[in-house]
């Protein structure tokens, strides 16, 4: 990803840190933010914490009482199913904030992990609530990201209800990429540390199917998968692919 987090990432475990000084402050502060909102920003108690791949955040019914901002890596978040087996809900990049179930002292339905070494900025849910109340723009800024967050999930239940599996893929990887070009970074070239399985398991996919779909995209000349790298070359197909709406896996 951003080149300044391989320096930065060493430093920030369990210290309290300015946003103002954070070498990442664009990815996560709102913009138009007064000098006296970020000193008033600065004034919450912070603090980066790091985790290693597979690490866990909190877990389900486990109240917590902190925001969670990701700084540098991703995370994912899971429930159980009916018969026990972990289902993936979401995936997190920097700047995207984690645990929104978990708002207002309720416990959080579901498990946030790590998926590669990663860290978090935690913010007191009180003190930010408090700064929310005399900061319209920060305000305005966290009930998009909440917004954001139910559009997602909105979108991943009509993809699981109506895609076929191209489809799925297709979108997924659309996806991805624009909260990418949202972040600051490139929307058509970026890796995607996320592990294959975790994606099928998110798109409701056997990882073969995900692998095969994902080689009949190169072939068609649509994306360049590289290990974690991918490159799309043609946006115009993978938007036509993923606006199929027939199921079928």
């Amino acid at each position: 990803m951003l080149d300044v987090t391989k320096n930065y990432l060493s430093a920030v475990n369990g210290k309290k840190v300015k946003c103002r000084t954070c070498g990442i402050a664009e990815l996560c502060l709102p913009h138009g933010l007064s000098q006296a909102e970020l000193k008033n920003l600065d004034s919450i108690s912070k603090a980066k914490r790091r985790m290693e791949k597979g690490d866990t955040l909190y877990h389900a019914g486990e109240i917590h009482t902190k925001i969670y901002a990701v700084s540098t890596g991703s995370y994912k978040t899971l429930i159980l199913n009916n018969q026990g087996r972990e289902q993936i809900t979401g995936f997190y990049l920097p700047g995207e904030i984690i645990g929104l179930d978990g708002l207002g002292g309720l416990a959080p339905q579901s498990t946030a992990i790590a998926i590669e070494s990663s860290t978090v900025c935690e913010i007191p849910q009180a003190e930010f609530n408090k700064m929310c109340e005399t900061s319209p723009e920060l305000n305005r800024s966290f009930m998009c990201a909440i917004r954001n967050e139910i559009v997602r999930e909105q979108q991943h239940m009509l993809t699981l209800g109506q895609m076929c599996g191209d489809a799925r893929v297709a979108g997924f990887i659309i996806g991805i990429s624009k909260r990418f070009e949202e972040r600051g970074f490139s929307a058509t070239e970026f890796n995607l540390n996320i592990p294959r399985h975790d994606i099928a398991n998110y798109l409701s996919l056997a990882a073969e199917t995900l692998s095969r779909l994902l080689g009949k995209f190169q072939d068609s000349g649509y994306l360049k998968v590289q290990r974690c790298k991918i490159t799309i070359l043609d946006m115009d197909g993978l938007n036509a692919v993923a606006s199929q709406a027939h199921y079928s896996k």
